[in-house]
């Protein structure tokens, strides 16, 4: 495989709600924008070729293509598949060749919309975490009320329980992704909490506050309500992988209601069918902005390699989001940064 390249990363095709079709779709958007990068498909080889073939590429075509490649594999890792034994008996599906090939180097980075618990189970397991890292977290960024600026939050499912050390890590690690990925200068800290008083939450939150506030090297501001997510009071909003997930998904539901519920009123009438035309291009930026698809693709950080989680209902913009990210990792060397980063912040605890 003789490629011009600097980008490689692998797929897997299998994972997720919706199949190679959209995985593969996503993937030809991303060569098309993306010619430096090359993809290597991990899946099935006759459903690949055949899925490919509906795309307008055909076998002969996709065998001597520069921007693509087939690792064969003969398992799924299905979304009922219970972790450990996904991990103990899955060893040839497209989720663990995907890890294995960035743990040998032939990958930069892995994308996969399949199976969350699975996936963290066998990245921990393949890629281990970086050195003083106890639990690896998904982290996402989220939009506020500043077009310009967006949020990041952690964790958003790998770790449904978090004691206050864990949370304490979260902090650390997304400190310093908000600082090597967005450039933020000391970026600003938040635990999510139910309340913004020092007397609010359970003791491992308030145990969590009391270890970032005694790390100088954190910018530790206090906690943060649900209400406040957006709001620009944070650049990292930490919490546990539970009220993480929840938050996310009703966030998600809300931002798609408004949208359905707009849509609905503007269509209700002639007289709002003539506003709404008027409004039109004011609400397709805003709801751009709002898109939950453009901010699908959560890193799983801490582990020894780029690691993206796309959702598994992800269409095909939104997983093409999800191998954006990694691009955007892979070309920032978000590892190595934050590798670096870590052990000092974590040690010098």
């Amino acid at each position: 495989m003789s490629l011009n390249t600097n980008l490689t990363i692998a797929l897997d095709v299998m994972g997720g709600d919706q199949g190679p079709f959209i995985t593969l779709s996503s993937a030809i958007m991303a060569i098309k924008h993306q010619p430096n990068l090359h993809l290597i498909l991990c899946g099935d080889e006759i459903i690949i070729t055949e899925t490919l073939a509906r795309l307008n590429i055909s076998k002969e075509k996709f065998s001597k293509h520069k921007q693509l490649s087939l690792f064969a594999t003969s398992q799924v890792v299905s979304m009922t598949d219970k972790p450990l034994v996904a991990l103990r008996s899955k060893k040839d599906s497209s989720m663990r060749k995907s890890l294995d090939l960035v743990h040998d180097g032939r990958a930069q980075a892995c994308v996969s919309a399949g199976n969350t618990g699975a996936l963290f189970s066998m990245a921990h397991f393949v890629l281990k975490t970086l050195p003083g890292v106890e639990r690896p977290a998904l982290i996402s960024s989220l939009p506020t009320h500043d077009d310009d600026k967006h949020v990041f939050m952690l964790d958003l499912g790998a770790n449904v329980f978090c004691d206050s050390h864990v949370l304490y890590q979260f902090g650390v690690m997304g400190s310093v992704m908000a600082e090597q990925v967005d450039g933020i200068t000391k970026p600003r800290i938040a635990l999510l909490n139910m309340g913004e008083e020092a007397i609010k939450g359970s003791d491992h939150i308030k145990l969590a506050a009391l270890e970032l506030s005694n790390n100088e090297d954190i910018n530790y501001v206090g906690f943060i309500e649900g209400c406040d997510i957006f709001s620009n009071k944070a650049d990292v909003i930490v919490c546990d992988g539970f009220v993480g997930n929840v938050a996310l998904k009703t966030c998600e539901g809300v931002a798609r209601l408004v949208y359905e519920k707009s849509k609905a009123a503007f269509n209700a009438s002639l007289v709002a069918k003539l506003f709404g035309s008027l409004l039109k291009p004011s609400f397709k930026k805003l709801f751009k902005t709002m898109n939950p698809d453009q901010y699908n693709g959560a890193s799983l950080i801490g582990l020894r390699g780029i690691v993206v989680k796309s959702h598994g209902n992800a269409n095909i913009e939104a997983f093409y989001a999800a191998i954006m990210e990694a691009v955007k990792e892979v070309e920032r060397q978000v590892p190595e940064k934050i590798k670096n980063s870590l052990e000092q912040g974590l040690s010098a605890r």
